[in-house]
């Protein structure tokens, strides 16, 4: 699956990188054949323009050779042939061929090896026309039966009113094909060589991009068969609770049953059921706050009185264990004197019963895991300005509470993963006290999964240190106001 979305965003790179290049070489091709195009006639227009004036001013007269028409003095043509016989050699070196035709259109002079036989109109925005000619064997441009392609210009040249004749300026078309396709061929190389870059680097950028999907997919699984198994055992209890009640309420009808069985065997379902309602509310919560559709409110909330109730809570379970629980609150230094600060130097801005399941997860999880005589120490501080501690750089007021206990420890391959959900570290670290692994098959191993997405909810960070068969510290910072 994961491979065959990876294919389909590759492609879908690709395709659409294509189609973008596609788009700008057709441009680049575009105006760079205009360019072309309009340089070629701005060349025509500007020949046309020189002859144009020397045939029809004075500057020219001296090289000019008129001949009357039909012993009119008042009519006159211009031998052209004559007064530019010397000319044609530079003409033909610029690619540049000159005809010029009588007022009726009959060719009379042509640079040309032979003609064109193609019909004059005047024209000054440009024309290209496709010229077959037979065998020729001076032409420059041609071989037998290929085909001519020629850009021409045609001016109608006037000498006061009288029309004495039109100006027909050729320039070969391969000055413009020629470089069109070595533009294309340029152009088809460079998006070929794109394509494949960017097919290459596709596939590269998806692959990375599948593999948080991927991993956020082998954490589902890994959830969903975690889930299935801690509702399965509880509900597999309560089914085995209820037939065993049922039979018993069989055998009522021919012997004597005490009412102490039903009633032993209802509060085992009912302890279930209520360890199915914590599991329920736990992975809700989660939910809640992964989707960040959680409308909690935030609100000054003082750390030291909070961590005092939770203390004061807890407490009641160590005289069953004889652990010693204390709460160590780091008095501000001598130096602070403002009266408002000190009074409210543990508050922060935060959500109070969300604080107080984060704290009593932590504490009673120390609880669990410390041996008889063993000693759990909650320290609470205020950091202030810029410190490093514990790898973090400070800029702003935090508040750090440290949970610490001489317990078991925890092994250092299982620390990456002591904050996944259900997960749990080897059950035979259970077996250290019989509380502890009583505990550890009731809980639902969703308890510093919330503790993190508590602190997380705040803005603030958890880290766990750990001497596996010694202590263990967690170790929760937590800004004392933030953005919401």
């Amino acid at each position: 699956m994961f491979q065959a979305t990876r294919r389909r965003l590759a492609i879908w790179y690709t395709a659409v990188t294509a189609v973008l290049l596609l788009l700008f070489a057709s441009g680049v091709y575009l105006y760079v054949r205009g360019t072309l195009i309009e340089r070629i006639d701005d060349t025509l227009n500007h020949v046309v323009e020189i002859v144009e004036r020397c045939l029809t001013t004075s500057r020219c007269a001296s090289t000019l050779i008129f001949e009357p028409i039909d012993a009119d003095a008042d009519k006159f043509r211009i031998n052209v042939e004559a007064s530019f016989h010397d000319n044609t050699d530079p003409v033909e070196d610029d690619h540049i061929d000159l005809e010029w035709f009588s007022p009726t259109g009959k060719l009379i002079w042509s640079t040309l090896s032979e003609p064109l036989n193609i019909p004059i109109h005047a024209n000054r925005t440009g024309e290209t026309v496709r010229v077959v000619r037979g065998e020729s064997e001076n032409s420059k441009f041609l071989t037998q039966n290929s085909p001519l392609l020629l850009r021409q210009i045609t001016q109608r040249v006037e000498m006061g009113r009288q029309v004495v004749g039109y100006l027909r300026v050729s320039h070969p078309w391969f000055e413009v094909t020629k470089p069109s396709r070595e533009l294309i061929f340029d152009l088809a190389l460079g998006i070929g060589l794109m394509v494949v870059s960017v097919g290459a680097s596709g596939w590269f950028l998806s692959g990375k991009a599948m593999e948080p999907v991927g991993e956020s997919y082998q954490r589902l699984k890994q959830f969903t068969a975690d889930a299935s198994h801690e509702l399965r055992s509880p509900i597999t209890l309560i089914q085995t609770n209820v037939q065993v009640a049922l039979a018993d309420l069989d055998l009522a009808e021919t012997e004597a049953t005490t009412s102490m069985q039903y009633r032993q065997q209802l509060k085992v379902v009912e302890r279930l059921t209520q360890r199915l309602g914590k599991l329920v509310n736990d992975l809700l919560f989660l939910a809640r706050q992964d989707s960040g559709i959680s409308k909690d409110i935030f609100s000054p909330c003082p750390l030291d009185a909070l961590l005092i109730e939770v203390v004061e809570e807890q407490q009641l379970l160590v005289p069953e264990k004889e652990i010693a629980l204390s709460l160590d609150l780091i008095d501000p230094p001598a130096s602070e004197t403002n009266p408002e600060l000190l009074e409210n130097w543990f508050t922060l801005v935060g959500n109070w019963d969300q604080l107080v399941r984060l704290f009593t997860n932590l504490i009673a999880n120390a609880l669990h895991y410390t041996p008889a005589g063993g000693r759990v120490k909650v320290e609470l501080a205020r950091i202030e300005g810029i410190n490093r501690v514990s790898g973090l750089r400070y800029t702003t007021a935090q508040l750090q509470v440290k949970v610490s206990d001489t317990g078991v420890g925890i092994p250092p391959e299982a620390l990456p993963r002591l904050f996944d959900r259900f997960y749990r570290v080897d059950p035979a670290r259970t077996h250290t006290t019989g509380t502890t692994a009583t505990a550890s098959a009731t809980s639902s191993g969703l308890g510093l999964a919330i503790a993190q997405a508590i602190v997380e909810y705040h803005q603030g960070h958890i880290q766990v240190e750990s001497i596996f068969g010694k202590s263990t510290t967690f170790i929760i910072t937590l800004p004392i106001t933030f953005e919401s």
